[in-house]
């Protein structure tokens, strides 16, 4: 396919890959290999992308360089199990991203001999990848003429053509991803899908952006109109739903009972301190007890965890108490407090169990 580009593009593109090799951000995955200096690790490619979906960049690096350490190649990914490759996600958050990865390694090594894919058609097969994500790996790792279109691309496009109705509106995203595709340039197409997400997220910011800086401001009509600060139109903000939940840290014998939380579902796989659904005023020991399948007593309130979401916060009221007897421990598990590290948590349960930590001794 012969691909045709305006002289507006090329110039476009000129101006904003000359600004990406002086003010390019230096992150882990963009490094060179040493046995090519032109390409880059798709693996290394691979794995940032799933970590950076609904995640920032900064909180992303250190788990980036200690999951790579772990799992150096996609054939050390599939070989590990699911427990294990959540242990090492524990804090990233939304665990779904961590299950898919590890099943697209699988799929990887099957079907593709070991090799990640390079293509957006192959890589849309995997499981967890769209088609922004396939996008970002066939033009980063392979160069393929592939558009991009995350948030921050978003943004630039809407002020560059001055569209100002919501980028997440469905006939708006198409458009955009038709002028995504529409600027690619014939070379460095990784580079210019890497610089357009950098511009966005250092430079046409959502907040006060700095479009006396901006290496393309002579091609942005929002910037000609004075409008920058107003493209696009923010989204209406929602009311956030409290939703309460008691978690019981039950002891027994110096251990503490674990449950595994079902699949599917928010934390799927992970493990936690016994909790249900909070109700009004203080837990009633026999209605707790019933509700769990076991006699607790001594029941104490040890504090209280606060986790938000992006569409829902919780509250979450710890309570520690005494097994007495026996009960229907089904899937839960009895750990020592040392033992808790080695199973994968949600960040609200490490809290917890950090609490269990620093407070009194209690067996």
């Amino acid at each position: 396919m012969v691909v045709r580009t305006s002289v507006r593009t090329r110039r476009f593109a000129t101006k904003l890959l000359d600004w990406y090799d002086r003010n390019g951000r230096d992150l882990p995955w963009r490094r060179r290999g040493k046995s090519n200096a032109k390409a880059l690790d798709p693996y290394a490619v691979l794995v940032s992308e799933f970590m950076l979906q609904q995640t920032q960049v900064s909180t992303v690096i250190p788990y980036f360089h200690e999951f790579m350490r772990r799992f150096p190649t996609v054939r050390a990914l599939a070989a590990k199990s699911e427990q294990n490759v959540l242990r090492a996600w524990q804090g990233l958050g939304y665990y779904s991203r961590a299950r898919n990865l590890r099943e697209a390694a699988a799929r990887i090594v099957t079907d593709f001999a070991g090799k990640v894919p390079g293509t957006v058609e192959q890589l849309q097969i995997l499981p967890g990848i769209g088609r922004y994500t396939a996008g970002a790996i066939a033009s980063l790792a392979y160069g393929a003429r592939a558009p991009i279109l995350d948030g921050n691309v978003s943004r630039v496009l809407c002020r560059l053509n001055l569209i100002r109705r919501d980028p997440r509106e469905s006939g708006v995203k198409e458009m955009l991803w038709k002028l995504a595709e529409e600027i690619l340039p014939k070379a460095r197409v990784g580079d210019f899908n890497s610089a357009l997400m950098d511009l966005g997220a250092t430079v046409c910011t959502p907040r006060a952006p700095k479009c006396a800086v901006c290496p393309v401001k002579g091609f942005c009509r929002a910037e000609a109109a004075g409008a920058a600060e107003r493209i696009p139109r923010p989204r209406a903000v929602k009311a956030t739903p409290v939703v309460v939940r008691w978690t019981f840290c039950i002891a027994n014998k110096s251990r503490w009972l674990i449950e595994q939380r079902p699949v599917p579902g928010r934390w799927a796989g992970l493990w936690q301190f016994v909790t249900v659904e909070g109700e009004g005023g203080r837990p009633d020991l026999r209605r707790v007890s019933e509700r769990l399948g076991f006699q607790i007593t001594d029941l104490k309130a040890l504090g209280r965890v606060r986790h938000a979401l992006s569409h829902r916060r919780y509250i979450f009221e710890v309570f520690r108490g005494r097994a007495a007897g026996g009960g229907d421990w089904g899937a839960r598990k009895w750990v020592r407090t040392g033992e808790l590290s080695r199973y994968p948590l949600p960040r609200v349960h490490e809290k917890i169990a950090a609490m269990l930590r620093d407070s009194p001794r209690f067996v």
